[in-house]
């Protein structure tokens, strides 16, 4: 079968109308189920997680309980096998029920004494409610959640507008309050967000027209769902292959129009570590070869023109790499003790950066655009700030990256800025 993988543009064809109904309900703000403070972790990453990741693969299954693990496979987010033309062919199926054959089969190669598919998905909606499916999930230690379109995971484990958990989702909610682990990857990591979970769009056009409430046709129109995710975490927004697909425009945007003043940007094939989540214990760690941006809006500011013009000044970003450790509730930041402090050294001037959310509609666009522009920055002595221009015009919007103080970089090798905290950002059309 093909490795399932989250995509750049999703949409689920039809579904506009039921949709529309979840856009309009109320936020959970207004309706927030009371759950027990969270005793287990949270292992997330960001998309693309590849089949010989044994940093996260075996992370997942220590928490689980080592070679005594036994992981629920939740592939919901994929299309059910009833929808995929390839159904009946292992070589190309990408349906839930083969997504999660696939991915028990992993977690077993790499140590879990057990990994099985919890049968849950478009075609088989009911096996939410079903004692039988909560009686397997109470038999699990741990939980993954695959990629593919997260509002699947809420049409089948979240009861519509009301947006209550189904008995299935309460079984992991109580095994993750008692101690189990619950991952997920792309749309796996996004659903466990809580209030205005992203559903879709592109940086340039979010930035351009604002965020909308709701699911919409068009994969590039900024949009989120009020109610949220399953509030596993609350600490903030999350957003999924974030350089890969210069998501950071688009971030920004919806954490600023929600008013959330946090987003966890995380990379593919990298995890976010959680520990006691929704607590005042509640710890990250940064595990893998990419990282994890952390955007900071609590001073930042927007402004909009009578003519729709946006932007953002006062923003603050800061990117964790493998072994980092971030203090949420102190926002600080405490790097790998392999690294030390980068001393900027007079190199050239920072490259011209024509395309810093690396557009779709750019063929020579380079993916984690954004993230090279804030390492060179801070990685020279002879620049305080760098600009950053997006591809698209009408209007071409500006990223001005500033070092302040606080600013700072850690290094492994004495030369690459792996770790960055603390750059200011602002945002504003020419």
């Amino acid at each position: 079968m093909r490795t399932p993988n989250g995509a750049r543009r999703t949409a689920l064809a039809g579904a506009t109308a039921l949709l529309l109904t979840l856009a309009l309900a109320p936020s959970a703000t207004a309706h927030t189920p009371h759950h027990p403070a969270d005793r287990g972790s949270l292992v997330l990453v960001g998309g693309a997680l590849k089949a010989d990741n044994t940093q996260v693969y075996g992370e997942i299954i220590k928490r689980a309980g080592g070679a005594s693990a036994r992981i629920g496979v939740i592939t919901a987010s994929s299309v059910p096998a009833s929808q995929d033309p390839h159904a009946t062919d292992p070589d190309k199926c990408s349906n839930s029920a083969c997504n999660g054959a696939y991915y028990a089969d992993l977690f077993e190669r790499h140590g879990a004494a057990d990994a099985q598919w919890i049968p849950v998905d478009l075609d088989h909606i009911a096996n939410a409610d079903s004692d039988e499916v909560v009686r397997q999930v109470n038999s699990m230690t741990g939980f993954f959640f695959g990629g593919g379109d997260q509002y699947r995971y809420v049409t089948t484990l979240l009861h519509g507008s009301a947006h209550t958990d189904s008995k299935v989702l309460a079984a992991i909610r109580a095994k993750l309050a008692a101690g189990a682990v619950v991952s997920g990857t792309s749309a796996g990591a996004q659903i466990v967000g809580g209030t205005d979970m992203v559903t879709g769009g592109d940086s340039y056009q979010g930035l351009r027209d604002g965020s909308s409430p709701g699911y919409f046709d068009d994969p590039t129109r900024l949009a989120h769902l009020p109610a949220g995710g399953f509030g596993f975490l609350h600490s903030g927004l999350i957003d999924t292959h974030t350089g890969a697909y210069g998501r950071e425009g688009r971030a920004l945007r919806l954490a600023a129009d929600t008013g959330h003043d946090r987003v966890y940007a995380l990379e593919e094939n990298t995890a976010l570590i959680v520990e006691a989540p929704r607590t005042p214990r509640e710890k990250l760690r940064v595990l893998g070869p990419q990282g994890v941006a952390i955007l900071d809006l609590r001073n930042a500011r927007t402004r909009q023109t009578n003519s729709g013009a946006w932007s953002l000044t006062g923003a603050r970003y800061t990117y964790l790499t493998d072994g980092d450790r971030y203090d949420p509730s102190r926002w600080s930041v405490h790097p790998s003790p392999d690294k030390h402090p980068l001393v900027p050294t007079p190199a050239s001037p920072v490259p011209a950066n024509t395309d810093v959310f690396y557009s779709a509609a750019n063929p020579a666009g380079a993916p984690y655009s954004f993230l090279g522009t804030a390492r060179a920055l801070a990685a020279t002595a002879t620049q305080r700030t760098a600009t950053a221009r997006t591809f698209e015009s009408g209007p071409r919007f500006t990223v001005t990256f500033s070092k302040q103080p606080g600013s700072s970089a850690w290094t492994t090798d004495g030369a690459t800025a792996h770790t960055v905290t603390g750059l200011r950002i602002a945002v504003a059309p020419e």
